[in-house]
C-alpha cells in the first residue's frame, strides 16, 4: 500500500468517524454559549477566506479585476436580497463585460 493510498484511507475513516460522532453526541454534550458563538464566527471567517482566494487568485497569481468586481456585484445583489438567479447572472454579466472590454 502506497503512502498516498494509506493517507486517503485514514482521512476517509476520520471523516466518517467525525460525521458519525455528531449525531451520536447530540444532546449529550453541551457547549458553552461563548464557544458556540466562536464556532459560528469561525465558519463565517472560513467562508470569507475561501471566497477571497477564489475571487482574487488564479494559477498562483492575481486573477485580474474582472472576477473580483463580478464577485462584488454578486455580493451586493445578494446583500440587497435579489433572487439567486439574478445574483449569479449579475455577477457573470459584469465579469463577462469587463473581460470583453479587455479588463481581464
Amino acid at each position: 500500500m502506497t503512502p498516498t493510498v494509506a493517507a486517503v484511507l485514514v482521512l476517509a475513516v476520520g471523516t466518517y468517524a467525525f460525521r458519525l460522532v455528531g449525531p451520536l453526541l447530540h444532546g449529550r454534550v453541551e457547549l458553552p454559549a461563548r464557544v458556540q458563538e466562536l464556532l459560528s464566527t469561525a465558519a463565517v471567517v472560513l467562508l470569507v477566506a475561501l471566497l477571497a482566494t477564489g475571487a482574487l487568485t488564479q494559477a498562483h497569481g492575481f486573477a485580474g479585476w474582472a472576477r473580483p468586481l463580478g464577485v462584488l456585484v454578486g455580493g451586493v445583489l445578494a446583500w440587497r436580497r435579489a433572487p439567486f438567479v439574478m445574483v449569479v447572472l449579475g455577477a457573470a454579466a459584469v465579469t463577462a463585460l469587463l473581460r470583453a472590454a479587455g479588463m481581464a
